[in-house]
């Protein structure tokens, strides 16, 4: 049994008997007992004042000496002014240890029948993923998890913004510059090969742009209007949205490229989703919804033919929804999405997993499809993120300090290998043995170092810190790990083996055995906050504790076989809920490092 459970119940028994009361499970306040007092567990007294009609101290120790005589399973207790301390018998630890190796969905809530969508990653097809989208993806899958472990059904989306000024920047330039090379014809990513294009447009405007300034003596932005390099891009996008074949063609087998090489990546991430969708199929419901409410009078035409929703009455501004020509923006495009995937779905909550510089954007939509009379806009939740920094400040595409996500990788990849193969435990490994090795320390530490940072905070990626195998890093986890399977490996060849024996705990095993029983309430809390980083940081707590009792206590080499077989068993059960914790954030653990 679940130990706040057992202690709530038990409590909850106190004060009907003791005062008559009965009271919701829910709202008996009970806490890990701070490590400078005595005790497991302590119950909160004051809010049970108004039930006793006594001082806190007399009200607590009646509920301490009802607890004591009726349950075998407390030990003892103490009072600190309003806070009641339990401490546990060790046989009840011992039955919380022997349940959790006994229950294969250990940490998986009930099931809720909830729908949730999450969308994440909604790249644009103009350039690569950067670090900024790891951070995206590694986040909207390890949330995705977090939720299923929640008991949700869980549908897992994309977006890919695969429409709009971007793209035909990206088209025209290699019209223009291209000579007809192809990822086939160079040997490059298709991903990378449009976004050379895309740079290669900013590079043919600012130089366009100069000369008109130099020539006519104008600023910039005056200059670019004239600029007929962006011209040409707008006249393109306007004859995309018309359907014109050699545009529309041409557009199709550019996305084509970026898709096959979006594909690699999402791959050597380890990333998938249940559905893709595509802004240029969105878009069109989107404008369509954005008529009605035209015709209905939620929003207003203004005299150049542009279509705005006026949110000023809740504290914001107006809205741009259609331009004067017709073209739609990304709020456009929302709106159309969001109602097919409601159709489609019926979900009872939509996260969007979405940096924090589009907190404003979410606020509007949400009150957009609640003026349009979508009463499920109240189930949008934005995920609002913080921004991934380098040691040395904030990436910047035009200084070329952006970090690739395929670069990335690569480099995290030879990093892991090279620092494994230092330590010099793997020689007997094959080649391809030591390939999964080092892909999976090198992911490990990539994404543990990424998701261990709460989502609303910006953080600073230090790769060579991320793979360090000491600390709050996950390799340090995975050698965790592998030195347990090491341990149980050794036992096994030597015909001993994990099993719970009645012996009784040590003090340090109780609080191993008091964290691996938080672990179904790290689930639950970190579902609640949408934050993986909860179960990041519990898990090296966890390995932290293991490493420290390893340290301090004879495992093998203990004679008592009996006492042997059962530190083996505590173990073994801390290997299962690394794997466990770890799984949710996508990392594996090696058997051996």
């Amino acid at each position: 049994m679940n130990p706040t459970d057992f202690l709530q119940e038990a409590i909850k028994g106190g004060l009907k008997s003791l005062y008559s009361v009965e009271l919701p499970q829910s709202e008996i306040q009970v806490q890990a007992t701070r490590k400078e007092f005595e005790g497991d567990y302590t119950l909160v007294v004051f809010p049970l004042l108004k039930m006793s009609k006594k001082a806190p101290e007399a009200t607590a120790q009646e509920i301490g000496t009802y607890l004591e005589k009726h349950y075998p399973n407390v030990d003892s207790f103490n009072v600190i002014k309003g806070f009641l301390n339990i401490k546990l018998a060790p046989s009840f630890w011992a039955g919380v240890l022997k349940s959790i190796g006994e229950n294969e969905d250990y940490g998986r809530l009930p099931s809720t029948g909830k729908t949730v969508m999450v969308e994440f990653s909604s790249p644009n097809t103009n350039k690569p993923l950067h670090l900024g989208h790891i951070r995206n993806n590694l986040l909207g899958w390890s949330v995705s998890q977090l939720l299923a472990a929640n008991g949700h059904n869980i549908v897992k989306v994309n977006l890919v913004n695969d429409r709009g000024i971007h793209i035909c920047k990206s088209m025209l330039a290699w019209l223009k510059e291209g000579h007809g090379e192809t990822p086939a014809s160079t040997g490059r990513k298709g991903d990378h090969l449009v976004g050379d294009y895309y740079v290669k447009f900013n590079d043919m405007l600012t130089a366009e742009v100069k000369e008109i300034m130099e020539r006519e003596g104008i600023e910039k932005d005056e200059a670019e209007k004239k600029a007929g390099v962006l011209k040409e891009a707008q006249e393109m996008l306007l004859k995309w949205e018309r359907g014109d074949k050699e545009i529309v063609d041409l557009w199709k087998r550019m996305n084509g490229w970026v898709y096959e090489g979006f594909d690699v990546t999402y791959r050597n991430l380890g990333i998938e989703f249940d559905k893709t969708y595509y802004e240029s199929e969105t878009y069109l419901l989107g404008k369509s919804l954005v008529l009605e409410g035209l015709e209905k009078g939620i929003f207003e035409k203004q005299e150049d033919g542009s279509i705005w929703c006026d949110l000023t009455e809740e504290g914001l501004d107006k809205k741009l929804l259609l331009r004067s020509d017709g073209t739609s923006v990304y709020m456009t495009q929302d709106i159309g999405t969001a109602h097919q995937r409601y159709d489609e779905y019926g979900f009872d909550e939509h996260i969007y997993v979405v940096g924090n510089e589009q907190n404003y954007h979410f606020q509007v939509l949400k009150l957009i499809l609640k003026k349009l009379g979508f009463e499920w806009s109240d189930s949008i939740y934005h995920l609002s993120y913080g921004m991934v920094e380098l040691p040395e400040g904030k990436m910047k595409s035009r200084e070329g300090t952006v970090v690739d996500a395929d670069d990335l990788l690569e480099s995290m990849y030879n990093t892991a290998r090279e620092t494994s193969l230092e330590l010099g435990k793997i020689e007997d490994m094959s080649d391809e043995e030591q390939d999964a090795l080092f892909r999976m320390i090198s992911l490990g530490a990539l994404k543990y170092f990424i998701i261990k940072v709460d989502p609303k905070k910006t953080m600073v990626f230090d790769p060579k810190e991320s793979i360090d195998f000491n600390g709050n890093t996950g390799p340090f986890i995975q050698y965790t790990h592998a030195r347990i399977k090491s341990i149980l490996r050794k036992a096994a060849e030597q015909g001993m083996a994990p099993s719970m024996t009645g012996v009784l705990l040590l003090p340090k095993e109780e609080i191993i055995v008091q964290l691996l029983s938080t672990y179904p309430d790290k689930i639950r809390e970190g579902g609640e906050a949408h934050s993986p980083a909860i179960i990041a940081n519990y898990a090296y707590d966890l390995a932290k504790e293991f490493n420290q009792y390893y340290h301090d206590t004879s495992i093998l080499r203990e004679e008592d076989s009996d006492t042997r077989a059962q530190r083996l068993y505590l173990i073994s059960i801390i290997a299962q809920v690394l794997v466990k914790a770890m799984g949710i954030l996508g990392i594996s653990l090696p058997e051996r490092m």
